[in-house]
C-alpha cells in the first residue's frame, strides 16, 4: 500500500487502534449513515489513515470501534488495477446459478491480524451504497477486490469472515492469530 492516501480518499485522518474480533461492535449490524457531514468525513479520513497504516486493502468503521455502516477500500482487482472508494450503507450483490464461481483463496482480517485461511467466496461482487455526499455509488470487482467488497460489507452487517468458516478452518485461523499476537499489540497500528 502507498503511504499517502489516494487522492480520491479523504486525507488528514488520525491512525486509530484496530478493534478486534470479540468486541460487540464487530458482531452486530451497524447503524446506517444518515448524516453526510463533516463528522462523517472526519471518521472516514481516520479510517483511511488506519487502513494504510495497517497495510490493509479495506476497513469498515466497526474496525475502529465506530457503529456506523461505512467502509473504505484501496484494492486491486484480478488484473492488478487498483480501485478506491468509500461506501456508506453498502448492499452486496452476488452472482447466482450458472454465473456463480467460487474463489477459495486465502482471506485475513485486520481485526484478527496476521492470520489467513482459505475462505470460499464468489469471484465477482457488486456493492451499491452511497458516497460521502449521499450520492449513489456502485463498485463491481473481481479477484481480491470482489473478496474485499464482500468482506467489508459483511463487517457492516455484523459478520466476521470467521463466521463463514467450518470449525476446523476457524480453529486453524485462531491458532495462527494467537501465534502472532505479540506482533500486534492492542494499540496496533496506532
Amino acid at each position: 500500500m502507498s503511504e499517502t492516501p489516494h487522492p480520491d480518499l479523504p486525507a488528514g485522518g488520525t491512525v486509530r487502534p484496530i478493534t478486534r474480533w470479540g468486541e460487540s461492535v464487530m458482531h452486530r449490524k451497524q447503524e446506517p449513515v444518515e448524516s453526510f457531514d463533516a463528522d462523517l468525513r472526519s471518521l472516514v479520513a481516520d479510517m483511511v489513515a488506519t487502513m494504510y497504516a495497517a497495510d490493509g486493502v479495506g476497513l469498515a468503521a466497526c474496525q475502529i470501534g465506530v457503529d456506523r455502516s461505512v467502509f473504505v477500500f484501496d484494492c486491486p482487482d484480478e488484473d492488478g488495477v487498483h480501485h478506491v472508494g468509500v461506501v456508506c450503507n453498502p448492499e452486496v450483490f452476488l452472482p447466482e446459478g450458472k454465473g456463480r464461481k467460487l474463489d477459495d483463496g486465502d482471506e485475513g482480517c485486520l481485526s484478527l491480524p496476521g492470520a489467513f485461511v482459505p475462505c470460499a467466496r464468489p469471484d465477482v461482487a457488486r456493492v451499491e451504497g452511497q458516497d460521502l455526499d449521499g450520492n449513489p455509488v456502485s463498485y463491481t470487482g473481481t479477484g481480491l477486490l470482489a473478496r474485499c467488497l464482500q468482506h467489508e460489507t459483511d463487517h457492516c452487517d455484523g459478520t466476521v469472515f470467521g463466521d463463514r468458516l467450518n470449525k476446523r478452518s476457524r480453529k486453524k485461523l485462531f491458532k495462527e492469530a494467537d501465534a502472532l499476537a505479540e506482533e500486534y499489540p492492542s494499540s496496533w497500528p496506532a
